[in-house]
């Protein structure tokens, strides 16, 4: 008899905690949405004890993973100030948030963070690194496309207006004249992070001419950052679509910096590379203008460009020095391998189209040599690129493989090679001569 009533008494307890149990979860996420409540429209300050309950809590945040000796960090967090108070003002507001992730390493280490500040947008508890500007106006207008439709529907030339206005100049924009939103609804998804997906359904022939299209359905495609406007017809087939789109999200050309190399790691095209001595002169801009050309007749390459004068660590990873001459093409993998093409080592100054569609054609029949990035220049590029904790990381593999390489004893027999004493040299060498763009962070610039 006692044995039973014991039982009862255990499935009663058991079935008030599994009642119970919900009433107390929804006081606790109350309660810590009234905690985060309180600090509405100011950077939040996170540890390690909030952090994870602050993601959840927030459909949208931005965190600031920040050290406090980085001065990069100091100069940024008055421009995260000003824009949360008009962030937490949205329809769909966005929350900001910094944690000390110097101090608080494991988080830090959780989210990949070796180099301050870094910027993670979390949307719905999935974190996505913002690359956007970093002046609080400029950053509350990149912010709102994180929350906006997936497609603006345009019923006037108002609101188209309105919309591209609203858009800023920080992504490129689509629109589809005439066209029903479900032929670019599920792109609209893929690609919501960097670009803008618009339909407009009532326009008049003013806003026709004013985008330069003459008939409907038209997809046109704007970067207006870079003045530059594309517009496709059709057919509206699903991959033919998608490759339009995945070729228009960058411009025609684009200078190498360490933004656009981070854009180029989305890209899987190869990349058309053009060494200039010095992009900002007149000899220089003229190139370009032909480069657009080119690039416009062959949208399966990305056509980039870099001045000698504005960036000559990257460009002596490609062989190039002061004595080069200049300007040089090459096509480069994205990676350690590029291209020369034979008998267009450097373009001359007379018939430069003709010399480029030259190259492209030289490249395209196989008149090719392949080479990789230069190891001494490429090691100085990639230390300016990465974070300070990922070189301490490299050294210190590196260090001590040589340790463990002078501790060795055995002496090698002459005709013989043992297997363990050599592999440590490629590693070192493989693990010294990172990809161009892979992902690593940085001390970040304002």
């Amino acid at each position: 008899m006692m044995k039973n009533n014991t039982m009862s008494f255990l499935f009663i307890f058991l079935l008030l905690v599994l009642v119970s149990r919900p009433f107390i979860t929804a006081a606790e996420t109350e309660q810590q949405k009234q905690q985060f409540a309180v600090e509405s429209g100011k950077v939040l300050e996170l540890d390690e004890s909030n952090f994870d309950a602050a993601i959840s809590n927030f459909d949208y945040i931005l965190v600031d993973f920040y050290a406090p000796w980085c001065g990069h960090c100091k100069r940024l967090a008055p421009q995260l100030d000003k824009a949360a108070s008009i962030l937490a003002d949205l329809k769909q507001p966005i929350s900001i948030a910094k944690i000390d992730a110097d101090k608080y390493k494991r988080v830090g280490s959780k989210y990949g963070i070796d180099g301050y500040p870094t910027l993670k947008i979390f949307m719905h508890g999935v974190p996505t690194e913002y690359y956007g500007p970093r002046k609080a106006d400029l950053l509350v207008r990149f912010l709102k496309k994180f929350v906006a439709a997936d497609v603006a529907i345009l019923n006037s030339d108002s609101a188209i207006s309105e919309f591209v206005e609203a858009a800023g100049t920080s992504f490129p924009i689509f629109i589809g004249f005439g066209l029903n939103e479900s032929a670019i609804s599920h792109f609209a998804v893929k690609y919501k992070k960097r670009a803008w997906f618009s339909v407009a359904k009532d326009f008049s022939d003013k806003t026709m001419e004013f985008y330069d299209f003459d008939k409907v359905p038209a997809l046109v495609a704007r970067h207006p950052n870079y003045d530059e406007q594309s517009i496709f017809y059709g057919p509206f087939e699903e991959k033919i679509v998608e490759d339009y789109i995945k070729q228009s999200l960058l411009p025609l050309t684009l200078p190498i910096t360490e933004e656009t190399l981070r854009l180029l790691k989305d890209d899987e095209r190869k990349v058309i590379l053009t060494i200039l001595e010095d992009e900002s002169d007149d000899r220089s801009k003229k190139l370009v203008k032909l480069l657009k050309a080119a690039a416009s007749a062959n949208r399966d390459f990305v056509f980039v460009f870099v001045g000698f004068k504005q960036w000559q660590g990257f460009a002596e990873s490609f062989e190039v020095s002061k004595k080069t001459k200049l300007p040089k093409m090459v096509v480069w993998d994205g990676d350690e391998e590029y291209f020369s093409v034979v008998g267009s080592d450097s373009i001359e100054d007379e018939d430069q189209g003709s010399q480029i569609t030259q190259f492209i054609q030289g490249y395209k029949d196989g008149n090719i040599i392949q080479k990789r990035i230069s190891s001494g220049s490429f090691m100085g590029f990639i230390n300016s690129m990465i974070g300070i904790g990922t070189v301490t990381i490299i050294v210190f593999v590196v260090t001590v493989v040589m340790i463990i390489q002078s501790l060795k004893e055995e002496p090698l027999t002459v005709g013989t090679r043992d297997e363990g004493d050599h592999p440590s040299s490629s590693t070192s060498q493989k693990e010294a001569r990172q990809p161009l763009h892979s992902g690593e962070k940085q001390d970040k610039e304002d």
